[in-house]
């Protein structure tokens, strides 16, 4: 079994992995709140002329070149997050689910099987910040039309009371993510719980499929939270400690969002008689 200290450094490495790729695509995500604050002031400034209109629409263009480079950035963030980051997530899961069951890590390798679980995963995970990026372009573009025709109306004496900067950004704020129930939530904040997410879902799914692979276990030991249930968090089938199927692991990686779970081989166990998934190590 590993020690503490292994155990630790196993996670760190994970942590590591999330943390910076939440700092870099936080980073990013603040080119879109930038540019949208300098685009204000600099509309703030106009005021009635001949060829205002023409002026606009170029401070616009300028605006949304980059929103573009924006989604250059983050898109390729995002291909090498799925490309490069989860893949070692998934091999670092793998690893240390061997060490934990007293095996050699060197029964891992890169087989098929492994890369097939390992791609869809990813393909899963990458789909899902691409479309957060996509919703982060739609909405800055629903912004740049916004602040357009406020300023049309400035300049062309429509509205004595200047640009409304403070509603524009009200109604279109780009340093927030929007989820389903419309709550609005930082990007940092959203970038780490769902950063977070995928990390420890393919490291739980490289440490299953290592033990069902590599090990041919058929159990696995379930590490948690002591208040943590199986299927969710209030679940009051408790998951800490206790020894499921590698159908049951598999089907739960993680409870839910910022879960710890981990999971250890139990090839020990094969054949076992009587051993129901649920039971107490």
């Amino acid at each position: 079994m590993t020690t503490p200290t292994q155990q630790d450094t196993d996670r760190a490495e994970l942590t590591a992995l999330i943390i910076a790729m939440t700092l870099e695509l936080t980073r990013t995500w603040q080119r879109l709140v930038t540019a949208q604050d300098n685009l204000l002031r600099i509309l703030e400034r106009l005021r009635p002329a001949l060829g205002a209109t023409t002026r606009i629409r170029s401070i616009i263009n300028g605006f949304n070149q980059q929103v573009g480079e924006f989604d250059r950035l983050a898109r390729a963030l995002a291909e090498r997050w799925a490309g490069h980051d989860l893949p070692i997530a998934y091999r670092d899961g793998a690893l240390r689910a061997l060490r934990r069951a007293g095996a050699d890590a060197a029964l891992f390798r890169w087989t098929p099987d492994h890369q097939a679980a390992v791609t869809g995963l990813t393909a899963t995970f990458y789909v899902d910040l691409v479309q957060r990026i996509q919703e982060a372009v739609r909405r800055a573009q629903a912004f740049a039309r916004a602040a357009q025709d406020a300023t049309r109306d400035v300049t062309m004496g429509r509205n004595h009371e200047g640009l409304p900067s403070a509603r524009l950004i009200a109604d279109h704020p780009l340093s927030t993510i929007v989820y389903r129930d419309d709550s609005r939530h930082p990007v940092k904040a959203w970038a780490t719980s769902a950063l977070t997410y995928q990390g420890v879902v393919t490291a739980n799914h490289g440490a299953i499929n290592a033990g069902r692979l590599d090990l041919e276990a058929t159990w696995f030991q379930c590490v948690d939270g002591p208040e943590c249930g199986f299927v969710s968090h209030p679940d009051t089938d408790h998951a800490d400690g206790t020894i499921r199927s590698a159908d049951d692991a598999a089907a739960y990686p993680v409870a839910h969002h910022g879960c710890i779970r981990e999971w250890i081989p139990r090839p020990d166990l094969n054949g076992h008689p009587g051993l129901v998934s649920g039971d107490s190590a």
